[in-house]
């Protein structure tokens, strides 16, 4: 078929942020209009298959529903819709340009042509970006037209580089979702939250919420650094502050050639000068230094034989070492110091500007460290060596060879001490030894530089040896093994009395004496106190109960049309209660047409719930009963009847129910029976609503609240709320 087909349409594409009918994880959902291509399955439109292969041959590491390497490829062969192919073709874009996901699915709706599509991406501009290079890329292949595909993929590896975390925090969240513990970006840059609410820690690449500003004023201070590494025995080069390049000269010669001269409020190796001879080496070192540094200050210090070596101590342990190298060039008789670095050190794919180059490309013309120490050898960036002339061009270059493994446990013990003397949780200590196997004060080695915030990515993608676990050790110092990072949190799904639970439930566990935060239709409520009067089932309203970090315990109401519209507002709960599943005649914008449908919309709440946690469901909705054996937790049902099938049958399996009898509210479990309170002890409007608080018992009851505390949580609530200001 060689007519041009109409252009997939894109009738609503829908970020979902939170867990939602799809999947637990963020995922972009758009609605498709196939039009005339409803009728063209894949294996009727000539020479597709043969043009994606082509284009993107990574499609065939799509494993699909075949459940093996090249399942998408054997359902492209065989016939698959339009809808299906754009999700794969959008998911390896995303791993063309730098940003690894392979979740995808596309389901028909009661509308023939029209379909949902919903594929994973890390970063929701990034994952809409693709979606349009998709559709037009999946278009040129069934019109067999031209397509750049290398330009648009830059693009979006450009969008990438741009938006998303940046590899070394990156990597350390990654570290943080194994250990199950959520986490939040709070900024565009590199500011994420791990964990919610009072349980909460933050980190900024390789700052924490524990890296104390002092610490980081000394360790800039290089002068003040070495004095107090000094007094606590840590091996330490001679030398002194000047103020003058003259000064510089003198000191040069008090201490003894050669020399360092470097900036003493520094940092990460800028305008460093090493090994210095001569009385104009030093000069135009100073001035190096005081350009570079944030004062005139500059340090000039005995000059330590041996290599450059990174350590990078996380709290009290030495995780990972690098060692630096010396780099040369060789001359050809015909190229000059650029054209010899960019063919013998430039070429290296190691080397780049981007964050995911484990070395610096190097710019003789541009270095200012570089520049010097071309004029200490006579030339310039500009100098055309002789034919198999050795050039040096830094004297340690980028840090980025792996020794950890063959540290000496001296050497390890004088790291650690100077990230602890300084004060910082997470230091690069820069060292400089011949041999770092061996003890310092056999060589002479010496801690030349204390660094806060330091580089990761030398250990993450090392130019030699082994990465290391740099973003598992960072996490393991901020949480103790038993920590996940997060509080109670409690969903509340449905459309009967659902704000009523959820306020109840925020009552009861503020008589337990935890602060508390509700999100629901009435408004957002902390401890009780109402700080936003308007409906606040919506995501933002959640965030900002997971973001407080005075919340001990998080309540949310939600319905459907949230889990269809934005996804829940928190990845996983410990206690999921679902009312009922109606409410399907308000969803027709959504293609949700029946009650039957409502299913794998509510299951959403349950399928969240940890396996520590319980679901609370009503027994009087078959529907809701059926939830439960979704559940990897625990369950409770509730009803007014004890006598209703799902409460007999819990209760004979030795598990717990609330239920009405005599007017009273039972706890049991198993045989074991707790009566709470008399339905006429509570104000009216409650006792009116009984599944309602019957709800709100059984989920504070999962909360391992007292029958007491729940009891008084429901006699002092006030389903007017005490109105705040802020």
């Amino acid at each position: 078929m060689t007519t041009k087909k109409k252009d997939i349409e894109f009738l609503r594409v829908t970020h979902l942020r939170g867990p939602n009918i799809w999947t637990y994880r963020p995922v972009i959902e758009a609605w498709l209009d196939l039009g005339e291509l409803e009728e063209f399955p894949s294996n009727t439109l000539p020479g597709l298959y043969e043009r994606l292969i082509a284009w993107l041959p990574g499609l065939i590491e799509h494993r699909c529903g075949v459940g093996e390497r090249g399942g998408f490829l054997e359902r492209l062969r065989e016939g698959t819709w339009s809808g299906h192919v754009l999700e794969h073709v959008v998911l390896e874009l995303q791993n063309l340009a730098g940003m690894r996901t392979g979740f995808g699915k596309t389901r028909s709706t009661s509308e023939r042509g029209i379909y949902k599509m919903a594929f994973r991406t890390r970063q929701e501009q990034v994952g809409r970006a693709a979606l349009n290079v998709g559709r037009d890329l999946l278009m040129a292949a069934i019109n067999d037209t031209p397509f750049d595909l290398e330009a648009k993929v830059a693009v979006l590896h450009d969008m990438v580089d741009s938006l998303c975390l940046g590899p070394s925090t990156a990597h350390i969240v990654d570290a943080a979702t194994e250990r199950r513990i959520p986490s939040i970006r709070l900024t565009d840059g590199n500011l994420v939250q791990l964990g919610h609410g009072a349980s909460q820690r933050r980190i900024w690449t390789a700052e924490t919420d524990r890296t104390s500003a002092i610490a980081e004023s000394i360790a800039s201070d290089k002068d003040l650094t070495k004095s107090l590494l000094k007094s606590c025995g840590v091996p330490v080069p001679e030398g002194s502050l000047v103020r003058s390049a003259e000064e510089a000269w003198e000191e040069a010669q008090d201490i003894g050639l050669p020399v360092v001269v470097k900036p003493y409020d520094g940092n990460h190796g800028r305008g460093v000068s090493l090994n210095l001879m001569t009385q104009a080496d030093v000069e135009a070192a100073y001035h190096l230094a005081s350009r570079k540094g944030d004062s005139k200050s500059v340090l000039v210090e005995r000059y330590i034989t041996g290599n450059e070596h990174r350590i990078l101590v996380v709290g009290k342990q030495v995780i990972a070492a690098a060692k630096g190298e010396a780099l040369w060039v060789t001359g050809d008789g015909k190229s000059n110091i650029i054209e010899l670095v960019d063919s013998q050190i430039n070429t290296d794919p190691r080397r780049g500007t981007g964050e995911d180059s484990p070395l610096n490309a190097l710019a003789p013309e541009k270095g200012a460290e570089i520049i010097l120490e071309l004029e200490r050898q006579g030339l310039t960036a500009y100098s055309i060596p002789v034919a198999g002339q050795k050039v040096l061009i830094q004297p340690n270059g980028n840090v980025a060879i792996d020794v950890t493994d063959d540290i000496h446990p001296s050497v390890a013990h004088a790291a650690a001490l100077a990230a602890r003397v300084v004060g910082l949780d997470i230091a690069g200590i820069d060292l400089v030894a011949e041999d770092i196997s061996r003890p310092l004060e056999e060589q002479r080695g010496a801690i030349i530089e204390v660094n806060a915030s330091p580089g990761l990515l030398a250990h993450l993608k090392p130019a030699e040896g082994k990465p290391r676990p740099i973003g598992t050790a960072i996490i393991n110092h901020l949480f103790a093994e038993d920590e996940s990072g997060r509080i109670p949190v409690v969903g509340v799904t449905g459309t009967h009395g659902t704000s009523l639970i959820s306020r109840l439930i925020g009552s009861i566990v503020q008589i337990s004496g935890k602060h508390v935060g509700v999100a629901c239709g009435q408004g957002l409520f902390l401890d009780g106190r109402q700080v936003v009067k308007t409906d606040c089932i919506n995501w933002d309203a959640g965030q900002r109960l997971l973001l407080n970090r005075s919340v001990q315990t998080a309540v949310f109401e939600s319905n459907a049309r949230m889990v269809l519209a934005e996804g829940l507002p928190y990845d996983k709960c410990t206690v999921g209660v679902v009312t009922d599943m109606d409410g399907h005649e308000d969803l027709a914008e959504f293609y949700i047409h029946e009650g039957d449908q409502m299913f794998n919309v509510v299951r959403t709440q349950v399928d969240v719930i940890l396996p520590h946690g319980a679901a609370v469901l009503n027994a009087a909705d078959e529907r809701v009963v059926e939830l439960a054996e979704l559940c990897d937790g625990k369950v409770i049902f509730y009803g007014k009847d004890p006598e209703l099938d799902a409460i007999v049958k819990h209760r004979a399996a030795g598990e717990r129910v609330v239920f009405l009898r005599d007017s009273s509210i039972v706890l049991a479990s198993g045989t074991e029976e707790t009566a709470l309170l008399p339905l006429s002890s509570l104000k009216p409007a409650k006792a009116a609503q009984p599944e309602s608080v019957m709800a709100a018992i059984a989920a504070a009851w999962a909360l391992d609240i007292s029958p007491e505390l729940i009891g008084a949580g429901l006699r002092t609530f006030d389903s007017s709320p005490k109105k705040t200001g802020y």
